[in-house]
């Protein structure tokens, strides 16, 4: 206890829960999420041909989370575009990242380091869109816990949830990239962070608001940073789900792992497009095709 009291910790962990993310933390989370768009199959060619288009699909992209927990939750979808300043921040950076000349802005921001600094600070907004999810609900619906976890959920991985929607605005429809059915980590750590969240909420969870946002921040970044370095689709969750699924539902260990092995050998002799590479992490070999395309 007096290291923890020198350090400060509760102090430094306050003060980083209350700390602004607007604009900068906000600015990382707009460009991490439109270059994620950009990565996207048909994405470059959709921005020429109709800009209107990749517009709202970057707006979806940047403020999905809202616009569905808004519906929700009885408000209105668009009442989140009041916040001029935020609309018009993404806006530059949409432009900035698909229309800026010779791609120099997009060269930039995908250079790995610089990369890794906008992912882990993307992180820091998500952790914080679960908690005010769960706050919001909280003061909505005093006793609906699980009212608050669905509206922490979908505030940190709305724009997962509504993929397909903002494929449809790129004339694409591919129902198997639903994220109900193939959760990307993001997608399963904003679930796992909102049911933390709403126990705090409700006063189960002996630990103050301010050290758990600490706490799942570092673990959100640190694991975002390590998989994007590595350029990994796994979730460190896998192991645990798959001991978790089996106990509980009678799933094969490694149930998940060993059907994609299984269907491996067949899906390469047509050599589809991978569900796993339409969300929000692209392979090596993806990235750099694309970025040969839009140049």
């Amino acid at each position: 206890m007096e290291v923890l009291d020198i350090l400060n910790l509760g102090e430094i962990a306050h003060y980083f829960s209350k700390m602004a993310m607007f604009p900068v933390f906000d600015l990382a989370y707009y460009i991490v999420s439109i270059l994620y768009l950009k990565y996207e199959p048909g994405s470059v060619e959709v921005s020429r041909k109709s800009p209107v288009a990749s517009w709202l699909c970057a707006m979806l992209y940047c403020f999905g989370s809202y616009i569905l927990a808004d519906i929700m939750l009885g408000h209105s979808p668009i009442d989140y575009f009041h916040n001029n300043s935020h609309i018009l921040l993404a806006s530059a950076v949409w432009y900035l990242i698909f229309f800026c000349p010779f791609n120099l802005f997009y060269k930039c921001i995908a250079f790995l380091p610089i990369k890794l600094v906008l992912v882990a600070m993307k992180e820091v907004v998500r952790t914080r869109k679960i908690v005010a999810g769960v706050h919001h609900a909280h003061h909505a619906y005093h006793h609906g816990w699980f009212i608050m976890v669905i509206t922490g959920y979908v505030k940190g991985s709305g724009v997962a949830l509504m993929s397909n929607f903002e494929q449809l605005l790129r004339g694409l429809w591919r129902p198997e990239t639903n994220e109900i059915l193939s959760m990307s980590f993001p997608t399963k750590a904003s679930l796992y962070g909102a049911i933390l969240f709403t126990l705090q909420e409700a006063h189960w969870l002996p630990v103050s608001k301010s050290t758990l946002i600490c706490v799942f921040t570092l673990f959100m970044a640190t694991s975002k940073v390590i998989m994007t370095a590595r350029h990994s689709h796994g979730s460190p969750f896998a192991l645990i789900e798959s001991w978790l699924c089996h106990l509980l539902f009678g799933s094969p260990l490694g149930g998940e792992e060993a059907h994609d092995h299984h269907h491996a050998a067949p899906a390469a002799t047509a050599a589809p497009a991978s569900p796993a590479k339409t969300k929000e992490e692209l392979s090596e070999g993806t990235r750099k095709r694309k970025t040969k395309k839009a140049e």
